[in-house]
């Protein structure tokens, strides 16, 4: 071989190898799309820390990018799609009004990997995952039943879905369980994150007869306008202890970064598969945190007894016998809701004097 050509064909097998390094280097793209701004305090809030504990991880191995304020509709598709053009490996879309702008995007980009918060549509790419926040709530509903002196106790619902009807139950039988004359009465607000509704809806609720404040929505407002008037509440989906530290009973925090850093290992190991992943009390994903240290023994003790029950797995909500609030009988005795089930709940449970809008 002359020496020109020898050195022209080494020249391009170490192009070559160089090229083949520097892919092998680059880190995993990893994108997410926020329903609210990442100052939240609460749901987007706590996906970004899980970001970030994803980032802190594993280095340089992992790069991510967010988009927070996504409204959920034909916006939510555009960003999706972005993201999917710009190079990402792994996309985590994080309410449940993403589902259908997820699935049609994923159906275009057959190699990204797509992960969907709270929705129930799975595809090749698109895998869902969500909380058990029945148990959580279930917790919530035993504190507000026993700590109640009106009897009365109020819900600030966002969406008529599955998720929030189903959380509602389970706040109103953890209720019932410890106190049988209690009552609930529930707000919707049609919306996620919005201070300004969620504030009127708390105040409207404390002006019936509401003692003891819980939610379904994303800012610490509620607990803020419980404090100015002396009424118990419990904080959503991150420590809202701050904001009403007479206030707060105590918190449910979800814990994102171990699913996500799971999430993006499979990825890089290449044994990814969709899947329908449910985090709960005993994944240490949702957590009871900051119980306020005020309150009376026997609650605290109440709190930390159901939680451990649930966590153990010696109690579970939604065993029957249940009837619905018609009479119906919805779940018969000794069985247990499966997620598939619970993940379809369109019904309140026998007691709760209330309609499911439309």
């Amino acid at each position: 071989m002359k020496l020109k050509t020898w050195m022209k064909a080494t020249a391009l097998s170490v192009s070559a190898l160089f090229s083949a390094s520097t892919l092998a280097e680059e880190p995993l793209k990893v994108g997410f799309v926020y329903v609210g701004p990442v100052g939240d305090h609460g749901w987007s809030y706590e996906h970004d820390q899980g970001r970030k504990e994803l980032e802190q991880h594993y280095g340089g191995k992992v790069e991510t990018t967010y988009v927070e304020n996504v409204p959920e509709g034909a916006d939510a598709e555009r960003v999706i799609t972005q993201l999917a053009k710009s190079g990402h490996d792994l996309i985590f879309t994080t309410s449940f009004g993403f589902m259908n702008p997820t699935i049609k995007v994923a159906k275009r980009f057959p190699n990204v990997k797509f992960e969907h918060a709270t929705g129930y549509k799975r595809s090749k790419n698109v895998s869902t995952y969500t909380l058990r926040t029945y148990e959580s709530r279930y917790v919530s509903g035993v504190a507000a039943g026993m700590a109640t002196k009106t009897n009365t106790i109020g819900y600030i619902a966002s969406f008529p879905i599955p998720e929030v009807i189903r959380d509602i139950n389970a706040v109103y039988m953890g209720a019932k369980s410890v106190n049988p004359d209690v009552k609930i009465k529930i707000v919707w607000v049609n919306t996620w994150y919005d201070p300004g509704k969620e504030s009127d809806a708390a105040n409207a609720l404390m002006d019936q007869g509401v003692d003891i404040m819980l939610q379904h929505t994303d800012s610490p407002a509620p607990l803020i306008a419980a404090e100015k008037r002396g009424v118990m509440g419990i904080g959503q989906a991150s420590d809202m202890s701050q904001f009403a530290p007479k206030s707060h009973m105590f918190s449910v925090r979800d814990v994102w970064g171990p699913h996500y850093i799971r999430s993006a290992k499979e990825v890089m190991d290449k044994d990814w598969q969709p899947e329908n992943f449910w985090g709960g009390f005993k994944d240490d994903i949702l957590q009871i945190v900051s119980i306020n240290p005020s309150l009376p023994a026997d609650l605290q003790q109440a709190i930390q007894t159901s939680h451990a029950q649930i966590k153990s797995g010696e109690f579970h909500p939604f065993t029957g016998p249940l009837k619905d609030n018609t009479g119906k009988e919805v779940v018969a005795a000794g069985y247990t809701l499966t997620d598939n089930e619970l993940a379809a709940i369109n019904w309140y449970v026998e007691g709760i004097d209330a309609t499911i809008p439309n």
